[in-house]
């Protein structure tokens, strides 16, 4: 007797995978490949004849993520105030040095590091205020003058900064709770009569990745599980539908313009701590935060925490193995994103 049913389509009718499951699967792929180099105990030799030295590999891989913290930390500032408000602000390099010099002077006339850290936040923060009413509010919507003044108030207040604090390289001193080594529990040799080495990393640097972490979580449910978070999102998407129902937007985008300098604020005594203050650092934490916003999309603190990571850790093992050409490696991670995925890793179409 003849079979009359139909042929087995269950093959065919199979859901293909989307371009973001691919992408997922290549991400947790190198991360287990990442976590094997940096936590197995003796590499094979033909990682070593790649990689070279162990104990330059995993310092590397953790500068690169302390590095992608203090990144986040000033592009999460800038992503709330671009990607969110659409507001050009590339006067934010000179929110995160104006931070910096802000944070070292409380903390040398006081004593207390924290201090400047919370004074950073608050001066800079209100400075983020004057500058959304006195330039953005009136600038609302017209991206060329937006950049074409913050292009001149960063020239400007480069020079301030020089006037006042001269062209001398500072160091923002942390407390003694804070400074010293963590021994981790990472392998970094096995010597020949059985004794292990671990990896000593300092104990500063740890924290301020832990303090990324813990930042980047608080915006992302600032933004998406509360009321404010609802109502920043709805005065981007249409801010006269806001307005009328009696939200004064104007004073929501002027508080999310606080939040967004302030944190550039803090990144400064942040990075001033872990690395030093000097002129110059404006410019190259907002290139910084412009290539993390745009590899990682406008708008998304998840993107931002993406980008920042790609970048950190491109740039450290750029140091490291391509000494020569490492920051190309950093605009090579750029043009690639912007020919596959123009909005960003993390970024909509819409």
């Amino acid at each position: 007797m003849n079979d009359l049913r139909p042929p087995d389509d269950t093959l065919n009718n199979a859901p293909a995978l989307t371009k973001r499951q691919v992408w997922i699967g290549i991400a947790v792929i190198l991360a287990l490949l990442l976590a094997w180099l940096v936590f197995t105990p003796v590499w094979p030799e033909w990682v070593k004849d790649i990689l070279i030295s162990k104990k330059a590999f995993v310092s590397s891989i953790l500068n690169g993520l302390t590095l992608a913290g203090l990144y986040f930390l000033v592009a999460s500032g800038f992503t709330l105030v671009f990607g969110l408000m659409r507001n050009v602000n590339l006067a934010h390099g000179s929110l995160y040095l104006l931070g910096a010099y802000v944070g070292y002077e409380i903390a040398d006339l006081t004593g207390y590091w924290l201090l400047g850290v919370a004074g950073a936040f608050v001066i800079v923060g209100l400075l983020g205020i004057v500058l959304q009413v006195a330039v953005f509010r009136r600038l609302e919507g017209d991206d060329l003058r937006q950049t074409l003044v913050t292009i001149g108030i960063s020239i400007v207040a480069a020079d301030l900064m020089l006037a006042i604090w001269a062209g001398g390289t500072y160091q923002i001193l942390v407390p003694d709770w804070l400074s010293g080594t963590l021994e981790l529990p990472i392998i970094s040799a096995v010597r020949s009569n059985g004794s292990i080495v671990y990896i000593k990393y300092p104990l500063f640097r740890i924290l301020v990745l832990l303090a990324a972490i813990a930042i980047g979580i608080a915006l992302w449910l600032m933004l998406n599980r509360t009321r404010v978070g609802m109502m920043i999102r709805a005065g981007v998407d249409d801010r006269e539908m806001l307005s009328a129902s009696g939200i004064n937007v104007h004073a929501v985008f002027a508080i999310v313009f606080a939040v967004g300098a302030g944190l550039a604020g803090l990144a400064g005594v942040i990075g001033g701590s872990a690395l030093s203050v000097s002129p110059g650092e404006d410019v190259r934490y907002l290139l910084a935060s412009l290539v993390v916003v745009i590899v990682g999309g406008m708008g998304s603190i998840s993107g931002a925490a993406i980008g920042a990571l790609l970048i950190g850790l491109a740039e450290q093992l750029g140091l490291v193995y391509f000494p020569t050409y490492g920051i190309v490696v950093t605009f090579l991670i750029m043009v690639v994103t912007l020919a596959i995925r123009p909005q960003g890793i993390m970024g909509s179409t819409s």
